[in-house]
Formats: structure tokens, C-alpha cells, sequence
């Protein structure tokens, strides 16, 4: 069964940081561009940052540069998502998507193209 599971969610104050981690079972993720998206209540789901197939190519939502960074180590299966700098308005559920992507390709931040996704795992900032 093919399977995505974020981990390292939680309640942080602004200014702190958290890393969340995707990791894939089911399926090896060299063959898929990743990419993490947020959605916080009552707003629309937000592309984060993507990643791609090799690590090569990434993007970020101009919302986060300077403060997030993903990376991914293919050998662990796993996807990361350094966050630093947080913010309140960074409070959301956060997700990570998997598509499969041709070797040397980019990566793209809208979520319609990816195949599979994971539950979530949620981040607040708060004091």
C-alpha cells in the first residue's frame, strides 16, 4: 500500500522553528518530485515548497523563502521541512505530495498535479 506520513507537527512560539518529515512506505521516492503544502481553517490549500526527483531543483512560496527549506535524503524514503522563523500566520495543517516526475526534471507547488498525499500533520504558532 502505497503511503505517505508527515511527523513533527506541534505548537511552537513565534520565532521558533519545528522540521517535519514525510516518509513514504509502499513505494521508493526516487522516482517522484515531492512537494509540501499547508492549508489553514477556512482558507485555500497553499503550495509550500517542492522538491525534485534528484534534489536538484526546488521552490519555494514566497510566503516562506528565506525562512523554510526542504530537502529530501532518497535513501531514508523521506522528505524534510526545515521551518525556522515562525510565524502565526504560519499556523496551518501542513502535507506532503508525491508525483512522479522523469529524472532531471523541476518541481511544481500546485497540488492538482500530485498523486498522492499524506493526512497532515498540524503546526501552530503560538505564544
Amino acid at each position: 500500500q502505497l503511503q505517505l506520513v508527515e511527523s513533527g507537527g506541534g505548537l511552537v512560539q513565534p520565532g521558533g522553528s519545528l522540521r517535519l518529515s514525510c516518509a513514504a512506505s509502499g513505494f521508493t521516492l526516487d522516482y517522484y518530485a515531492m512537494g509540501w503544502f499547508r492549508q489553514a481553517p477556512g482558507k485555500e490549500r497553499e503550495g509550500v515548497s517542492c522538491i525534485s526527483r534528484d534534489g536538484g531543483s526546488t521552490n519555494l512560496a514566497d510566503s516562506v523563502k528565506g525562512r523554510f527549506t526542504i530537502s529530501r535524503d532518497n535513501a531514508k524514503n523521506t522528505v524534510y521541512l526545515q521551518m525556522n522563523s515562525l510565524k502565526a500566520e504560519d499556523t496551518a495543517a501542513y502535507y506532503c505530495a508525491a508525483v512522479k516526475s522523469p529524472l532531471y526534471g523541476s518541481c511544481t507547488v500546485r497540488g492538482r498535479v500530485y498523486d498522492y498525499w499524506g493526512q497532515g500533520t498540524q503546526v501552530t504558532v503560538s505564544s
